[in-house]
């Protein structure tokens, strides 16, 4: 008898330690996902001063795209299903097309440390559609720290005058809205589907309108395009719109949507970092402290999401 329980307390002990592991890799892979993704709004700027925002959107989807499908045929991975593949579109219309072409509007309007700050509410504009979509019910105190959020990102847009342009700040609001959706869609969809095969799925069925398009919208000569916006592209395509999402949807299948989704408040700290040391942007007091306002309610909405 003794010996049985020592094997099962054995056994506990093992499977205890393979989720603690287990665990620990989702933080792992979703850190890598954030850090990747950290750098794809200054790497938007960059390309879309020397390219047309539609065709660094295009040009983005299509080469991801076609690493995907090559992803999928060498793992052979089985079609989604019929319902599988409703939620796939919304996770394309959001992170594959709506986010990438929004956004990179929004930046020939305003700069990507500017842009940045949007960042701040894009957790919890991914919990607002995981709520509506899961059909959980949040305390009345979420809703308060929501709220008080997006009104310091809009109060700050509004304190800028003249100095910002309000189609950029408008595309920005409707490239986040969309963007919390697809996260969303696609982090309730790992839990069936997978985690790599969430963003690879959504971008192949994106590809028979982004190939043709990609086509029509390439511009008839490259002459004077910079190695930076080239290298921006190609950042975009293969880090932000690819490997970043294998990493970000494993970590969240790993280590659970609700604990891992919280190191995207790492992300508009990374970004501004970054806007500032490569695009050499002025990071403003006043964007910090938007930025670290924003996450402190991000901070409640996750306390009080369920």
């Amino acid at each position: 008898m003794s010996s049985f329980v020592t094997k099962q307390m054995s056994m506990a002990e093992l499977y205890i330690d393979k989720v603690k592991s287990k665990a620990m890799q989702g933080w792992i892979n979703g850190l890598i996902g954030v850090v990747l993704f950290s750098g794809s709004l200054p790497a938007t700027r960059c390309a879309v001063l020397e390219f047309d925002p539609m065709f660094v959107t295009l040009a983005r989807a299509t080469i991801a795209g076609i690493l995907a499908l090559v992803a999928l045929l060498v793992f052979k991975e089985k079609r989604p299903s019929k319902e599988q593949f409703r939620s796939l579109i919304i996770v394309a219309l959001g992170v594959v097309f709506g986010f990438p072409l929004l956004s990179a509007l929004a930046l020939q309007h305003i700069t990507s440390a500017y842009s940045i700050v949007f960042l701040g509410v894009l957790p919890v504009s991914t919990a607002v559609f995981a709520i509506v979509r899961g059909g959980e019910r949040p305390k009345p105190i979420f809703w308060m720290f929501s709220a008080i959020g997006s009104l310091l990102v809009v109060g700050y847009a509004i304190a800028q005058g003249g100095t910002t342009s309000p189609i950029g700040t408008l595309l920005m609001l409707g490239a986040i809205v969309l963007c919390g959706l697809g996260y969303a869609e696609g982090g309730k969809l790992t839990k069936s589907l997978g985690g790599w095969q969430v963003i690879s799925w959504a971008l192949v069925i994106s590809l028979p309108v982004m190939l043709p398009l990609f086509f029509i919208y390439t511009p008839a000569s490259f002459e004077g395009i910079s190695i930076a916006a080239w290298g921006s592209l190609a950042y975009v395509a293969l880090f932000s719109m690819f490997l970043g999402f294998i990493f970000w949807y494993n970590g969240l299948a790993q280590g659970g949507i609700a604990t891992v989704g919280q190191l995207q408040l790492l992300q508009p700290f990374l970004a501004l970092v970054l806007a500032a040391w490569l695009l050499h942007e002025t990071v403003s007091i006043g964007m910090l402290g938007v930025t670290a306002g924003v996450i402190l309610c991000v901070i409640g909405t996750k306390r009080f999401a369920k």
